[in-house]
């Protein structure tokens, strides 16, 4: 335990990438006061430069940048590295959220933010990049056991019975645990490239999910919506 007056451990390193250059002082004020090392870029083509020679722990990304698109951003860096991109514009339709986090991004905040919201944001992308990958075949969601290689779900000690179209979206929210996976993912994958706009059947398949395994289906702790944008499965 920390001693009286010590300072606070630093959550890690961030890269600020943003043109205003007002608010990229006062996103660097307030990240250093929380305890952030923080470096800042004014465009796309000196973040990419920044973020390879100062490896930062997560990037904070506008997507409006002078020189490139903020999604080429996002391509340049999952070109070579899994660093946590949350991004953070003044962009609020659902196609361009739907694209970043296609393209990578791991989360979305839409300006104006709380910047109470946004540390917690990039807390919890740090400690999901962290977290091991559930490459092991079995994980612990809560009581439920999930079986990767048997394809099997217990919760205690009894078995829940799933259908095969349950358990493939079950299994690809698993295998992307604590992280957003997109609608157009879940059905593209689950369902085929022909279904990405029937979002009525996520409906529908994320209802009978939670009834088999949530303690609580109307208020879920585990199977959650971001809305227009996707689910995750917390652990």
């Amino acid at each position: 335990m920390p001693s009286p007056g010590a300072p606070p451990v630093s959550p890690g390193r961030v890269l600020v990438v943003e043109d205003e250059p007002a608010l990229s002082r006062a996103l660097a004020i307030n990240l250093r006061a929380h305890g952030w090392e923080v470096l800042t870029a004014p465009d796309a083509r000196s973040a990419l430069d920044t973020a390879a020679t100062g490896h930062p722990d997560v990037v904070v990304l506008d997507l409006g940048l002078p020189d490139l698109d903020g999604t080429e951003v996002i391509s340049g860096l999952r070109g070579w590295t899994s660093v946590p991109i949350v991004v953070l514009s003044a962009r609020h339709d659902g196609e361009d959220k739907i694209g970043a986090l296609d393209l990578g991004a791991d989360d979305y905040v839409t300006k104006p933010f709380a910047m109470d919201e946004l540390m917690a944001r990039l807390r919890a992308a740090v400690r999901r990049a962290a977290a091991p990958e559930p490459t092991v075949a079995q994980v612990r969601v809560g009581d439920l056991s999930i079986d990767l290689a048997r394809k099997r779900v217990q919760r205690g000690e009894a078995e829940v019975r799933l259908t095969p179209t349950e358990w493939a979206l079950l299994e690809l929210l698993t295998r992307n645990l604590g992280r957003l996976v997109t609608r157009e993912q879940l059905l593209r994958e689950v369902w085929g490239p022909a279904y990405v706009g029937e979002h009525h059947y996520l409906r529908v398949y994320t209802a009978q999910l939670r009834r088999k395994l949530e303690a609580d289906p109307a208020h879920p702790r585990h199977l959650l919506t971001t809305s227009g944008l996707g689910y995750t499965l917390e652990p």
